[in-house]
């Protein structure tokens, strides 16, 4: 009996979760961002905003070679430019929030150091950063006050592209204080 319990529960998670995915073969494909009703004002897919971060000839800065182990960063990463929307990681992930109304909550999580994200049309989440390590690490560069301006706004991203383990990132050169 406590088998067919477990089992039977187990069936209808299955089923919710399959529902929430949205209904495959139809003509409209749900989406997968949160709170879709929160919408952005400035720029779009199509034409994003502006653009953030600079193409390097190398996906790996000198600094990030020099401070990997054995003077080796984590192979496979590519150079990739994405568009979406700069959003506050962690607002994102734990209640939805993005879009024009949370853009002053986001701004305020950016300057007390919460993480920052870009959020593409079909839902993928990514986390930025700034590509040079030491530089990064020594507060040296200035993309958070950047993003933070852009907060709320879609754009047209470019960086060094990895991911671990579900997780993305998008490293974003070019932005050492001078």
């Amino acid at each position: 009996m406590k088998r067919i319990l477990i089992c039977s529960i187990t069936a209808l998670a299955l089923a919710f979760g399959a529902a929430a995915q949205g209904k495959k073969g139809g003509s409209a494909k749900m989406s997968r961002v949160l709170q879709p009703q929160m919408t952005v004002e400035t720029g779009s897919w199509e034409k994003p905003h502006g653009k953030l971060g600079e193409k390097p000839s190398q996906p790996w800065s000198q600094t990030t070679v020099a401070a990997a182990v054995d003077g080796k960063p984590n192979p496979g990463a590519k150079v990739s430019t994405v568009v979406g929307e700069i959003v506050d990681f962690s607002c994102y992930l734990q209640i939805g929030k993005h879009g024009e109304k949370h853009r002053s909550c986001a701004q305020k999580c950016f300057q007390a150091g919460q993480p920052i994200g870009l959020l593409t049309k079909d839902g993928t989440l990514y986390m930025l950063m700034e590509e040079e390590h030491d530089p990064r690490r020594d507060a040296q560069t200035d993309f958070r006050k950047t993003a933070t301006d852009h907060a709320g706004h879609i754009m047209e991203v470019t960086g060094t592209e990895w991911s671990l383990g579900g997780y993305k990132a998008l490293y974003v050169h070019g932005y050492l204080k001078k």
